[in-house]
Parts: C-alpha cells; sequence; structure tokens
C-alpha cells in the first residue's frame, strides 16, 4: 500500500543548517512532533574524557517535553525516546520497521491480527523482564482521554481505539490483548502496510506497569525512570543537561558500542558550534552566518528528513476567521528569500503542505504531481485582503502579532515575515517571543492568533501529514473545521485502490492549501557537523535518532 515511499537525495544541498527548532517540532520544538531539525532530531556531542569510556556528547537543544512516552510526542522528546526505550520493531539501516522487542511477528491472512512473540531476554532496565502486558498498559494509557496524548490519534487504525479516546467507548473494548506474558495480539479496523513502521513511533513503547502503578511520576527524574532501550537514563539535570549509560539489561546489548552519551541543553546555534570547535560536542548544526564557510567541510554530513516548518492561524481568532485574509498572508511570504537568506540550509520552499519524498502509484513524485499550491504573489496578497476587510467590514485591520518559541532561528524567520507582511500588505505585525513548554501549551489552548509551528513525519505515507487538520485533531490547534476535509482524509483511509487513493491524497493537500489555516515554509533535511571518528549514528527520514549502532573512536 505504501511501497512508493522513496526519500529522495537533496543532491543540491550545498549549504548548512542554521538551528531552527517543532514539531521538534518533530518535531520540533516542543511545539509538537514537529519541531524544526536542527536543534533536535539531529543531536550533537563533544570529546570523551581519559578514562577510557567511549562518550559521545550531543546536544538536545531544550529540555524533553516528557519521558512518558505517551507525552513527549515531539522532536525534543523523541530523539532521546528512542534510545532509553523501544517498541515491538524498530528502524534499521535502510529505514524499515524490523523486529525489536518482539523476535517474532505473525500476520493473519486477513492482514488485520497481528501476533507478536516478545523475546525471552527482553529486559527493562531494572532487571524486570518485559511482557505484554506493559504494552497493553502503554497503549491504553496513551488511549486514555484523561492522558490527552496528542499522539493517541496515532492508534486509531486499531479497533476500538478511536472509541475510547473520544469517551465513546470503553478500554475493555480495545483490540490489544496480551494472550500470555510473551504473546501481545492487536487487531485492526482496516489492513494497513504502514502498521509495524507505525509502531516504531516511541508513542507505541511499552510502559513498565509494575513501575508505573507504583510511581506514576517514574518517568520525571533519572533515579525512578525504568527505560529498555540500548540505553538508560543515568542522570538528569532540569533545562541543563542529561545523560545515558549502556543499558546492560537490553536484548542486544552486544551491539551497543557506546558506554555513555551526554546531552546538553543549548538552544543558541553559535554556542552549539562553538561548543563543537571546543570540543565540547561531537555533532553540531552550523550557525546560517557560517553556511558558506563550511559548506564544503569534510565534517558536513546531509541526510533526508520528512517535514516543515509552518505557521499555523488562530481561525477563530480575528482577523483569521475570513479565508482572504489567510490566504492574503500566505501569498505574501516570500519562501525563496527565506531559504536562501535567513535559515541557509539548502532546505526546498514548501509551497504545498506535504514534503517532497513520497512517490505514487504512477511512479511520480506527490510534490511535482499537485504542483504549487501557495506562492509568493503580492499583488494577488493585496487584493484579497481588501477583499477580506470588506467583506468583515474592517476599516482597519485588528492587530496581529506572530507568535514563536525561543529560538534564533524562529526569531530570525519571524522578523523576516514581519518585514515581509509590511513591505506587501502594509501591516506592523507584532512578534512574540514564548519559552518552550508555555508556547506549546498555550498554542494547543488556542491562545495564539498566528504561531510558528513544524511537523516531522511519524510514518511514511502523506496522510501523516494530511490528517492532523481534521476537526477535533490534537494536531490541528488552529480551531479550523472543513467537513469535506475531513470526509477526504475517511475516504483515504479507507480507500484500497492506490490510484484512487493517490488522487484523494492530492485533492486534500490542494483543499488544505486552498482554505489556508496554515500556511507553510519550507521543507526540512538534516545538515550536521559530526567530528571524525564518530560513526553509526542514524538518521532517519521519518524516524528518530538512533544510537544504537554508534561508535566514537
Amino acid at each position: 500500500m505504501k511501497k512508493w515511499l522513496t526519500f529522495l537525495l537533496m543532491a543540491m544541498l550545498a549549504l548548512v543548517l542554521a538551528a531552527c527548532t517543532a514539531n521538534k517540532d518533530a518535531g520540533k520544538e516542543p511545539d509538537e512532533k514537529t519541531d524544526p531539525a536542527p536543534e533536535t532530531e539531529e543531536g550533537e556531542g563533544k570529546e570523551e574524557t581519559g578514562s577510557g569510556e567511549k562518550i559521545l556528547y550531543l546536544n538536545n537543544g531544550e529540555e524533553p517535553t516528557s519521558f512518558d512516552p505517551s507525552i513527549g510526542f515531539n522532536a525534543v522528546s523523541w530523539s532521546a525516546l528512542n534510545n532509553i526505550m523501544e517498541g515491538l520493531t524498530r528502524l534499521d539501516e535502510d529505514h524499515k520497521a524490523v523486529e525489536a522487542t518482539a523476535e517474532k511477528i505473525d500476520i493473519s491472512d486477513d492482514g488485520l491480527t497481528y501476533t507478536f512473540t516478545i523475546r525471552e531476554n527482553a529486559k527493562w532496565s531494572n532487571g524486570d523482564p518485559v511482557v505484554a502486558g506493559d504494552f497493553v498498559f502503554a497503549w491504553k494509557h496513551m488511549l486514555n482521554p484523561e492522558t490527552a496524548s496528542p499522539a493517541a490519534f496515532l492508534a486509531y487504525f486499531i479497533d476500538g481505539a478511536e472509541a475510547y479516546n473520544t469517551g465513546e467507548g470503553s478500554a475493555d473494548d480495545i483490540a490489544i490483548e496480551a494472550k500470555d506474558e510473551k504473546t501481545f495480539v492487536v487487531t485492526l479496523t482496516s489492513p494497513n502496510e504502514a502498521f509495524l513502521n507505525i509502531i516504531t513511533n516511541p508513542s507505541f513503547f511499552p510502559i513498565n506497569e509494575k513501575v508505573a502503578t507504583a510511581d506514576p511520576t517514574w518517568h520525571t527524574e533519572a533515579a525512578t525512570f525504568v527505560g529498555n532501550g540500548p540505553f538508560k537514563l543515568s542522570a538528569w539535570d532540569h533545562d541543563v543537561s542529561f545523560e545515558f549509560e549502556k543499558n546492560e539489561h537490553y536484548w542486544d546489548a552486544a551491539a551497543v558500542k557506546l558506554d555513555k552519551v551526554h546531552w546538553a541543553m543549548v538552544n543558541d546555534s553559535t554556542t552549539s558550534y562553538q561548543m563543537y570547535q571546543s570540543n565540547e560536542l561531537d555533532v553540531s548544526g552550523v550557525p546560517s552566518e557560517l553556511a558558506d564557510q563550511l559548506k564544503d567541510s569534510d565534517e558536513l554530513r546531509i541526510d533526508d528528513q520528512a517535514g516543515l516548518y509552518f505557521y499555523r492561524f488562530n481561525t477563530s481568532m480575528e482577523p483569521f476567521q475570513n479565508k482572504k485574509i489567510r490566504r492574503a498572508f500566505g501569498l505574501a511570504v516570500d519562501r525563496d528569500e527565506i531559504v536562501n537568506f535567513v535559515t541557509k540550509n539548502g532546505e526546498k520552499p514548501a509551497r504545498g503542505f506535504v514534503t517532497y519524498g513520497f512517490i505514487g502509484p504512477d511512479g511520480k513524485e506527490f510534490r511535482e504531481s499537485v504542483g504549487d499550491l501557495v506562492s509568493y504573489d503580492p499583488e494577488e496578497a493585496k487584493r484579497l485582503l481588501e477583499e477580506g476587510m470588506k467583506e468583515e467590514g474592517y476599516t482597519e485591520l485588528p492587530e496581529i502579532t506572530l507568535s514563536y518559541n525561543t529560538s534564533e532561528s524562529h526569531q530570525n524567520i519571524a522578523i523576516a515575515l514581519q518585514s515581509k507582511f509590511k513591505e506587501v500588505l502594509g501591516v506592523d505585525a507584532k512578534l512574540q517571543q514564548v519559552e518552550g513548554a508555555v508556547f506549546l501549551s498555550e498554542q494547543k489552548e488556542f491562545k495564539y492568533q498566528m504561531s510558528r509551528s513544524s511537523f516531522l513525519h511519524d510514518y511514511a505515507d502523506p496522510v501523516n501529514a494530511l490528517e492532523s487538520f481534521i476537526t477535533g485533531s490534537s494536531m490541528n490547534r488552529t480551531t479550523w473545521s472543513n467537513p469535506d476535509y475531513d470526509k477526504l482524509i475517511t475516504d483515504i483511509k479507507n480507500e484500497t485502490d492506490e490510484n484512487k487513493r493517490w488522487e484523494l491524497l492530492q485533492q486534500a493537500d490542494k483543499l488544505l492549501m486552498e482554505e489556508m489555516p496554515v500556511f507553510p515554509l519550507y521543507f526540512y533535511n538534516q545538515t550536521t557537523l559530526e567530528k571524525p571518528g564518530v560513526s553509526g549514528i542514524l538518521r532517519h527520514p521519518v524516524g528518530y535518532v538512533d544510537l544504537k549502532y554508534a561508535d566514537k573512536k
């Protein structure tokens, strides 16, 4: 069904990355899973001490939102979670989902029922065995409406999951079951070839039921954290740093080469780069002002990444209840200027919401098939603003405020937008900078009029990006609702004919950009500087930093 996924290598990349993280986000950002890649998805590092231990020094950018896998649904949480915990499957070096905590996977002939056999030697970092009940506990915790997990929608393909999460069903009706201690069974509502890929997302990691029941705050401190990944959380100085040690109880501990991983939390790209130069970090992004200077560095590494940087409108807050006014602001943005003179990371301008890298059943690139849905058009922007103001009876536009979470790169982008809105629309927009955790919380509460965001794919399918904007989605955060759009997403998920499904996906991208509750800026890539001697760090186009096979000489 999704055999067409082929992420394209950005061969023309010559420039390097200016830190920008979302969703952190995701992702980017803690503002969602969508935080920009730089400050999160790339990780960063230093030099090992004279102790003989292999210690990798990285930079997480900022404090993880949460190490509860159901809550930490963003880039600043994912990179860490993917290494101190592990799901039933894990992405390999070819970005394919393979057996991980599960050693065997059986699929029924109708494609609806998956039976996972958990490894006998799968253990938690405290020595407890990982059992099927830990997955049942974790997945029900994610879907519990009281948890308010932003990731819950990802599990809606499981029979009974959506009903429980939306308050219309019972936890007992979710089609997940521990047949015995080592057998976990899941039944889907319809066949889904992306299922094994989807459950590599940290939101589907297990939780030690015994530990979490005894202490609901188990995930908030290193002393109480219990994971099942290649590493264990050994120290956590909140808002300063955290540290991993090799997990001796991990089922595949023999494959893990590093002794420790130290993560700084430095949210300034220049400071991060200076730490890299002084061997305090092993990996770093590059400040935009040094992009030209370092573009030919032997230490430069370029990786694909599926996601984008964008801005949201609050469609319940004036003046953005009006579609023409939203579109006026979206068309007033020169995306080429943003990527060429502000971010300078060689990104591709985003003229639709679905990123490059998805190949359809016709063999054509999704983005190229759909074409440019939003472009820089000053005259049309002015016309739309005038018409929209007349429709609303405005003689003067209400005050406009652009909100963004604390980051040098976010600020630079906001300043560029502010300048363009003044130049094209004559609008004097104000800027509001907000601390990361507060920003995410308030954006979810619809407190911002226009706010920055990012999106990193949870799984390899265009619908993953598009489904974020259905009515009531925790990822929507715009208050926009459109029944035609909702129906399109439902039809996409139920359509088994690949050609018809592809047409529906294109229609959804077009409708989203026509209504414009959001306007895209650029698509992500991952460019990092990596010290000689560092090897084996996996960065997946759709996925998370994986240090299981990382090494350092």
